[in-house]
C-alpha cells in the first residue's frame, strides 16, 4: 500500500486555477471604479493572485494527472479559490475594526461564498457598512462556486479537458456523472450555458420588476447580486434584510428559480434538444417536485393554523392565506435545495414548523443541480437497498436488483452511496457535538438545537440555521476554532465527502 501522489503535477494545475480566478475579480474592480470606493483592493487583488498563480504552474511544467492527481486537483482547487477570495475582504477591512478584517472570519465568509453556503459572520447590520465592491465580490463567490470551479475550468482551458470527466466526477454533486455530449468539454459548456442563461433571465425579470415600478430598490446592481446567489442556491444579499428587503413579488418570482436550481441541470440539456419525456420520467426530478409541493403545502397549512402569528397582519383572512402561501412556498424552495435566502424569522416559529423545515433541509436538491444536502437520489437509492435488504430476509432465495427508471443500480454505487450517507451523519453529528462543547467553552450559549442546525448548515451548505445562527442570525460568535471547523465542514461537504477523504487511503497498485 502506497500513499505516493505527484503532488506537484496538482498543484501546477490549481496555479492555473488560481490565475484565472483573477480575472473574475475584474467584475467588482469595474463595480469599484464606478462607485469610487476600493478600487485598490481589486487591483491589489488582482497582481497577487495572478503572481501566486503563476508561480504555483512553474512547479510542472507537463503535469499528468493519475486518479490520486485529480482528486488532490480538486481539492486543492476549492481551497485556494477560498483562500484566493479571502484577499478582497482582509484588503478591505484592514485598518477599519471591520469583521472581515480578521483571518479566520474572512475565510470563513470566502468559503462559505465559493461552496455555496451562504452562512455569514457579517451579520445584517455588518453589510450595510461594504463598499459596492465588496459585496459584488461576495455574491460572485456564490456564483462561480455554483456550477462548479472545474467545470467551469475545463470548459475553458484545454490542459484540464484530457482529463475532465475524471475531474468533473470527483467535483460534481451526486453520485454519477452524467454525459450529455462526445467530448467532456462540450458537457462542460452547455452545463455552464444553461446556467448562465438561467442566471441572465433571472436579472432580466428581476429589473423588469424595477422598471414596471412593481420592486422599488431591485436597480441593476441588486437584480445582478441576487442572480448570482439565486442560481447557485447561495443565499448571500447585498441588503441587510436579504431579498425580504423587496415587495412579495421579488419573492414569488424567485421561487420557481430557486426548485429549478434544485433540478438535475442535464435535464435542461435535454428539454432544451425536445426530449421533454426524459425530464418527466426522471425518478429523481419526480421525487424532488413531488417532496417540494408535499412539503410547501404541510408548511403553508401550518402557517395559515398560527405556526407564525406575525404573518397574521390585517387580520383578513385572504391576506393571511397568501401569505402563509407565499411564506411557505419560499422557505421550502430555499431550505429543500439549500439556497438559505430569508424572508422570515422562522427561529421564531413554533417546533411543528421549524421540524418541517429541519426535514426538508435534510433533503437537498438533485445530483448534477447547485444544491446542496444529501440528495434526491442518494435518498431513493438508500430506501430502495433497505426495502430489498427487508424483502431478501424474508425471502432468502431470492435475488431482487435496486431499479431507478427500469435501470439496475450497480452494487458498487449502492455502496457509495451507503457510505456516503454514513459519513455524512458520522461527521454531522460529532461536528455537533464539537460545536457545542466548545461553545459552552468560551462561554457562548448554544442550544442543542443550535448546534445541531451550525453543523448541518455548514456541511449541507445550507447558510441558515436555528437561534442564534437563523436567517437573521450569524456565526460571528463561535471561536476561531470552531469557524475553522465548520470552514472544513464547508468544504468537504461542496466536494461530498469521499473525494477528500480518499486521498487520505492509500492505494493497492503502488500508486
Amino acid at each position: 500500500m502506497s500513499w505516493r501522489v505527484d503532488w506537484r503535477a496538482s498543484v501546477s494545475l490549481v496555479g492555473t486555477v488560481v490565475k484565472y480566478l483573477a480575472g473574475t475579480m475584474v467584475v467588482p474592480l469595474l463595480v469599484a471604479v464606478v462607485y469610487g470606493d476600493d478600487v485598490a483592493v481589486f487591483a491589489v487583488s488582482i497582481g497577487v493572485t495572478v503572481a501566486v498563480g503563476l508561480a504555483l504552474e512553474r512547479l510542472d511544467d507537463d503535469p499528468d494527472l493519475g486518479a490520486r492527481e485529480a482528486l488532490l486537483l480538486v481539492s486543492l482547487a476549492w481551497l485556494a479559490a477560498s483562500l484566493v477570495g479571502t484577499l478582497p475582504y482582509l484588503l478591505a477591512g484592514y485598518g477599519t475594526g471591520s469583521t472581515l478584517a480578521d483571518p479566520v472570519n474572512a475565510l470563513f465568509e470566502s468559503t462559505s461564498g465559493f461552496t455555496t453556503t451562504g452562512a455569514t459572520v457579517m451579520g445584517a447590520i455588518g453589510v450595510e457598512h461594504h463598499s459596492h465592491a465588496l459585496l459584488l465580490w461576495r455574491q460572485l463567490t456564490q456564483w462561480l462556486g455554483g456550477m462548479g470551479i472545474i467545470v467551469l475550468m475545463i470548459a475553458i482551458l484545454p490542459e484540464l479537458a484530457v482529463n475532465g470527466a475524471q475531474l468533473m466526477r470527483s467535483e460534481a454533486p451526486g453520485p454519477e456523472l452524467q454525459k450529455l455530449t462526445p467530448r467532456i468539454v462540450e458537457t462542460a459548456r452547455a452545463l455552464w450555458l444553461i446556467y448562465f442563461g438561467f442566471t441572465a433571465l433571472y436579472v432580466v425579470l428581476m429589473y423588469g420588476l424595477h422598471l414596471a415600478g412593481l420592486a422599488p430598490g431591485m436597480d441593476v446592481y441588486n437584480a445582478v447580486a441576487h442572480g448570482f446567489s439565486t442560481m447557485p442556491t447561495g443565499g448571500f444579499s447585498p441588503q441587510a434584510e436579504s431579498i425580504a428587503a423587496f415587495r412579495p413579488v421579488v419573492q414569488w418570482v424567485a421561487i420557481p428559480f430557486m426548485v429549478a436550481a434544485g433540478v438535475n441541470f442535464a435535464l435542461f440539456w435535454h428539454v432544451l434538444h425536445g426530449e421533454f419525456r426524459v425530464l418527466l420520467a426522471d425518478p429523481e426530478f419526480r421525487t424532488y417536485t413531488g417532496a417540494t409541493a408535499a412539503f410547501v403545502a404541510v408548511l403553508s397549512s401550518l402557517l395559515f393554523l398560527g405556526a407564525a402569528p406575525s404573518l397574521e397582519i390585517g387580520g383578513a383572512t385572504a391576506g393571511v392565506s397568501g401569505n402563509a402561501l407565499r411564506q411557505g412556498a419560499f422557505q421550502i424552495a430555499s431550505l429543500l435545495n439549500s439556497t438559505g435566502f430569508a424572508t422570515s424569522d422562522f427561529a421564531q416559529w413554533d417546533t411543528n414548523a421549524q421540524i418541517v423545515l429541519l426535514f426538508a433541509m435534510f433533503v437537498g436538491g438533485s445530483a448534477g443541480s447547485t444544491g446542496g444536502g444529501v440528495k434526491v437520489v442518494r435518498w431513493l437509492v438508500v430506501l430502495k437497498a433497505i426495502r430489498r435488504e427487508l424483502f431478501t430476509t424474508a425471502n432468502p432465495n431470492t435475488v431482487r436488483h435496486v431499479r431507478l427508471a427500469g435501470r439496475v443500480v450497480d452494487e458498487d454505487a449502492i455502496r457509495g452511496i451507503m457510505a456516503f450517507t454514513l459519513l455524512y451523519f458520522v461527521l454531522l453529528f460529532g461536528s455537533a457535538v464539537f460545536l457545542a462543547v466548545d461553545s459552552a467553552r468560551i462561554g457562548y450559549d448554544l442550544t442543542v438545537l443550535e448546534a445541531f442546525s451550525a453543523s448541518l448548515a455548514t456541511i449541507g451548505n445550507i447558510g441558515p440555521g436555528f437561534g442564534s445562527v437563523g436567517p437573521f442570525g450569524n456565526y460571528l460568535r463561535f471561536s476561531d476554532v470552531s469557524k475553522l471547523l465548520m470552514i472544513f465542514l464547508m468544504w468537504i461537504g461542496r466536494l461530498e465527502i469521499v473525494p477528500v477523504l480518499a486521498l487520505f487511503v492509500g492505494s493497492l497498485d503502488g500508486r
